[in-house]
């Protein structure tokens, strides 16, 4: 557990006024910027802005420092601390650095979560030679080998349409397609022929993918082919072509919105083909339509082109080791190409641009992916090594910065550019086929779809949309706490991490890793002050933490053995430890003088026949424990004496043992969900009268989904229900602190809310089994529940819940779930929330109601104020009120007898009730008062002694014949430390 907490929070939590403030302290009382040492920028920003610590005010300047000087780590020398200064423009460049570091990580993510790769129906017996995505439309279209065209919806890739190209210069059976382009800026689609033709089809036509144009004559057989557009010139098109001879040829539209080439003889039909000749366009014959061409592979085939528009060349990729890669830059006022080549060990199959990083990838025959400028041919500038086989295809992901490779041994790469190294890889899943086979890669970033062809066989990768969601942790949670003093939640995980929260905005506060190393923390606990935290570790060790990261205790609960600590139990005296053993591990506060603490010896002894698994407190001195075979135990913390046992189903546990040790059974997961105790409650707010009456007191869940309500003081069932299915096992549980609510939660992560405010109070003397009013069911989690816990918040009352799908939540008490911590967009808690027993109105004047309502106006009932035993109800109204007859005719009221008329006061012991302050007012208020009068009558009774003394001297001057304009008046004010007496 580090000292360090993460600079990042700090910046997260100020706001646009705290920022303010700090601009404003760079700044002198002229107006003239100024920088800051470390020590003074740590006060003057503390004191002004108000909100995090000094320490985090430090690392922040350090921070600023690190960045400015680029040393690579924190400034450990006190005398460079010192020496160096920070001003506004070194804050602001920090801030804006972190910043877009921040959206670039957050841009490109670890890893995807793709689905499992689903096979599509696939009309083509042929191999599949090319996927498009229909931008106007949204659909996809495959083209096989055979010339027939699908047509798939966007949304699940069904098959909607299939069609056959045709071609009259070939016959059907003789129709191979090579490769197809999509021509979005005018809805055309060329698809080029291995009878050295190249076929332009309108897609929005009529008559279903007509032939328009036909590009004939050309010297080589079309092996792919490539299409750009100038997005701000959309008339600016270029075509290029890519064949087996190793010549690369480029159609340059100028205006391709409007025709593609001239028309050299009128049409006889208006959907017949316009027939062009290569010839033609070389010698200039389509003034709309240029070529360049060059050969600079030789005679090897032409795998790939490219027109790169950023830089206005053409770059095309062959497996000839000498020219794997070729580079045709377009020089302006010529037509001919200058050509640049790049060399590898033994040529590339696939290229593929980056025009945000300048950068191109190549797959290699030689199993690795390199990366090249392109203005640099003597070699790559990275090389993405860890394919065992030839790399058949690369495609970049341009939002993310990463780049996706396949290799003809079935693996699936995922790089990242910048580190170089493979952040994900798949294998093991695609169909067994030959390394031979003909394999495709299509990329659709906005839809996330990644189609992968295997000859005629269609796979398509889908990313997990739906299932993607914030999680507070990277590893499972264990334990979730709130903080009252700091107004924080505290919640640890199985990686034994330590993550503090802040309650309204659900933002990350500070972190602390390792803090039992390797072992997974099972269990934390504050202590009554809020400023400890115990946590528990697997390596059966419990350590006491400030909130600052320094650990002041050790506690050996396991004696040196890896020992699984189910709850911590704090008490004033001692601290109480479970969950391995039948006996409980106390440890005493006198021991903990030293850094390493011993456990004591528990004076009870060995009660339990099975490990105890929790523990519950009432005070006085009233304590609770769980086993894992069912049984409860009542002990005296005092004394450390068994009381009683609590134990259900007696006759069902040996009528079990008797069938098991019939047949011969002994299952061990049965028994877990039957018998185990997980958590154990007392109600709050129950006074002990009602367990004196038979009503509940206490509260257990474990498995097979039951609750069951006990009374302590009489060792009986009281009542008991199933809140959850027995199929999902154990179950886990809390209590409001006004005794109201009971939340119970699953292995599926849902939550059930009940009201057991009137649940068991008087029972009818048998076994209740009725089901409490749920209130409400909800399901914030994916996986196991792990803990509960509920809090008030100000004057709203919350539930927090942790799970194994690393995610913490938080929730209104009863009501719907309000967001999970760590989440982007910060938890609003602002509005008001669901009425509970501090808000809620009296409906019920009975017995019953007004006990509820005293009992859940208050947060804690183990802590009641100098005023809970006032009664505070609504005021009865006033009648109206008559004057007396006395006041209306005074006339009437005229005494005859002059002679006044007494009457003998009655006797004190005839008065109803005699004033006596001291039964008015509350004697905390009494002696506080007395408290403060003490020095006051000690004054008071100073200056009478000094008035005396000087009137005795004054009398004295007076008898001598001098002295008597000095002496004051009897009863004149004497004015002491400016309060008058007289």
């Amino acid at each position: 557990m580090g000292t360090r907490m993460e600079v990042g929070q700090l910046e997260s939590r100020m706001n646009v006024e705290d920022y303010k403030k700090l601009q404003s302290l760079f700044l002198d009382t002229s107006g003239k910027p100024r920088s800051f040492s470390r020590a003074e920028f740590v006060e003057l920003a503390w004191s002004s802005v108000g909100r995090g610590s000094k320490e985090e005010y430090g690392l922040l300047f350090d921070s600023v420092v690190v960045t400015q000087e680029h040393r690579g780590l924190l400034l450990d020398s006190a005398t460079e601390k010192e020496e160096a200064r920070v001003d506004w423009n070194g804050l602001c460049s920090f801030l804006l650095l972190e910043l877009s570091e921040k959206v670039e990580q957050a841009r490109a993510s670890s890893a995807p979560c793709w689905k499992p790769p689903r096979t599509l129906t696939c009309p083509h017996r042929d191999p599949v030679q090319q996927v498009l995505y229909l931008q106007s439309s949204g659909h996809y279209l495959t083209v096989s080998k055979g010339g027939t065209v699908a047509l798939r919806a966007a949304e699940d890739l069904s098959l909607l349409h299939t069609h056959r190209l045709q071609n009259n210069s070939v016959r059907p059976k003789d129709l191979w397609v090579t490769d197809m382009v999509l021509l979005h800026n005018i809805h055309k689609i060329a698809v080029s022929f291995t009878s050295k033709e190249v076929c332009f089809y309108d897609i929005l036509s009529k008559q279903e993918f007509s032939c328009k144009y036909k590009l004939q004559g050309l010297k080589f057989t079309p092996w792919c082919l490539d299409y750009w557009a100038d997005p701000s010139h959309p008339d600016q098109a270029v075509l290029t072509i890519g064949d087996i001879g190793g010549q690369v040829s480029a159609l340059c539209f100028s205006s391709a919105q409007i025709s593609l080439f001239e028309r050299t003889s009128p049409r006889a039909e208006s959907d017949s083909t316009d027939i062009v000749k290569w010839e033609e366009l070389v010698k200039g014959k389509h003034r709309c339509c240029s070529t360049l061409t060059h050969r600079a592979h030789t005679q090897a085939w032409v795998r790939r082109v490219r027109f790169l528009g950023s830089l206005e060349a053409f770059v095309s990729c062959s497996t000839s080791p000498q020219r794997s890669m070729v580079i045709g830059w377009r020089e302006k006022e010529s037509r001919a190409l200058r050509v640049t080549s790049f060399y590898t060990q033994k040529g590339v199959w696939d290229v593929d641009h980056h025009a945000g990083l300048n950068l191109l990838a190549t797959a290699g025959v030689d199993n690795r992916v390199l990366l090249w400028n392109p203005y640099v041919t003597s070699e790559p500038v990275g090389v993405l090594s860890g394919h065992k086989s030839s790399v058949a295809a690369v495609r970049f992901i341009h939002t993310k910065k990463q780049l996706l490779s396949y290799s003809k041994d079935k693996v699936l790469c995922l790089w990242e550019v910048s580190s170089q190294l493979c952040v994900h890889r798949l294998a093991g899943v695609f169909p067994k086929t030959q390394e031979d086979t003909h394999t495709l890669l299509f990329l659709h970033e906005e839809h996330q779809h990644v189609l992968l062809s295997f000859n005629s066989l269609l796979l398509l990768l889908e990313d997990r949309k739906e299932e993607r969601r914030t999680t507070s942790h990277e590893h499972p949670v264990t334990c979730v706490l709130y903080n009252s003093l700091f107004r924080q939640v505290v919640s640890s995980d199985s990686a034994s991490s330590v993550i503090c929260w802040q309650a309204d905005t659900g933002q990350k506060v500070k972190q602390f890793h390792r803090c039992h190393g390797n072992a997974e923390i099972s269990a934390m606990a504050l202590d009554s002050t809020q400023t400890r935290l115990f946590t528990a570790g697997t390596d059966g060790e419990v350590k006491v933490w400030d909130f600052n990261g320094h650990c002041l205790h050790r506690m050996n609960a396991g004696r040196g053995r890896a020992v699984e600590i189910s709850q911590l139990l704090v008490l004033k005296r001692s601290i109480l430890v479970m969950g391995w053993d039948r006996m409980l591990t106390v440890f005493r506060l006198h021991s903990f003088s030293h850094f390493s603490v011993e456990p004591s010896e528990w004076k009870g002894g060995l009660q339990h026949h099975d490990d105890v698994l929790c523990a519950a407190f009432q005070a006085p001195q009233t304590l609770v424990t769980g086993s894992y075979d069912g049984e409860i135990m009542v002990w005296n913390n005092s004394t450390e004496k068994a009381l009683r046992k609590l134990r259900p189903h007696t006759e069902h546990g040996e009528r079990k043992n008797q069938l098991e040790s019939h047949f011969g059974l002994n299952s061990e997961e049965d028994s877990e969900n039957c018998d185990a105790i997980t958590r154990l409650s007392f109600i709050p707010g129950r006074m002990p009268a009602a367990a004196a009456t038979g009503g509940a007191d206490l509260v257990s869940c474990g498995g097979s989904g039951v609750v069951r309500l006990w009374n302590t003081l009489h060792s009986s069932l009281v009542g008991q229900f199933t809140a959850h299915s027995r199929d999902l096992g154990s179950i886990v549980m809390t209590i409001s602190p006004c005794g109201k609510y009971l939340v119970t939660a699953d292995r599926e992560g849902t939550l059930k809310t009940w009201d057991i405010e009137h649940y068991c109070l008087k029972p009818d003397g048998g076994v209740t089994n009725e089901l409490p009013k749920l209130l409400c069911s909800l399901r914030p989690h994916l996986d196991r529940v792990t803990h509960l816990e509920t809090c008030f918040h100000g004057d709203r009352l919350l539930l927090l819940s942790g799970s194994s799908d690393c995610s913490v939540a938080l929730s209104y008490l009863p009501g719907d779930t309000v967001g999970l911590f760590g989440q982007e967009e910060q938890l609003c808690l602002e509005g008001p929330g669901p009425p509970h027993p501090q808000q809620e109105p009296e409906q019920d004047k009975g017995e019953g109601g007004e006990e509820g309502s005293r009992q859940g106006g208050t947060g804690s009932a183990s802590a009641p104020s100098t005023f809970s035993s006032l009664r505070i109800e609504e005021l009865q109204s006033v009648k109206k009120l008559s004057r007396p007859e006395f006041v209306t005719h005074p006339e009437r009221n005229k005494r005859q007898d002059p002679s006044p008329k007494y009457t003998t006061p009655p006797s004190r012991e005839a008065v109803k009730a005699v004033f006596d302050e001291r039964s008015l007012f509350p004697k905390e208020l009494l002696e506080m008062e007395k408290r403060q009068r003490k020095p006051w009558k000690l004054l008071e009774e100073t200056t009478h002694q000094q008035e005396r003394k000087q009137e005795a001297k004054n009398t004295r001057s007076a008898g001598r014949g001098h002295g008597w304009k000095n002496r004051k008046p009897k009863g004149s004010t004497v004015s002491v430390s400016g309060t008058s007496f007289k």
